[in-house]
């Protein structure tokens, strides 16, 4: 996929309403060769998708061994929107918070109180610093129901229209 292919799904405003969601679904695959998909706060900054762990976390090895991963944003409702995207994880270990961290973390329903409390909490429990994992997307798919569909069900549904219209 071209990266103005990319852009181009990234920048509508569906795609935009989902990334600005606080959880997405991180796959990768294991340093034992299995898959893994775990939900992990995250920010879009306008180019990346950028989330943040624990130095000592398992997937840091395995990401380091194969950084492609893969990510989906989704809502709950029905139809649900989902946005699929793929590309390479860099990581960047960082000392302290990552800004992103504190913003990932942003749309959870806390009071000001709750919110300096789990601060504090999060600055006394990460005292060696995190990992930032930075996904430049260089792929996008953005699924409606509506007007995209997975390519799977868009090929039976012009198998449909062709056996219908023979």
């Amino acid at each position: 996929m071209e990266p103005h292919e990319v852009s181009e799904i990234l920048n509508r405003p569906l795609s935009q309403d989902l990334l600005s969601r606080d959880l997405t679904r991180l796959a990768y695959v294991a340093k034992d060769g299995t898959p893994r998909n775990v939900p992990i706060a995250f920010v879009w900054n306008g180019t990346q998708i950028v989330m943040c762990t624990t130095k000592n976390a398992p997937k840091l090895p395995a990401l380091r061994q194969n950084p492609m991963v893969a990510l989906t944003v989704d809502t709950e409702a029905h139809p649900p929107k989902i946005l699929l995207v793929r590309g390479r994880a860099e990581l960047d270990p960082v000392d302290g918070i990552p800004d992103e961290y504190l913003e990932a973390n942003t749309t959870y329903e806390m009071t000001a109180e709750q919110r300096v409390e789990w601060e504090a909490e999060v600055r006394s429990l990460y005292t060696d610093g995190m990992v930032r994992i930075v996904v430049t997307p260089t792929w996008a798919k953005l699924i409606d129901f509506e007007t995209t569909l997975p390519s799977a069900v868009d090929e039976l549904v012009r198998r449909r229209a062709e056996r219908q219209g023979a």
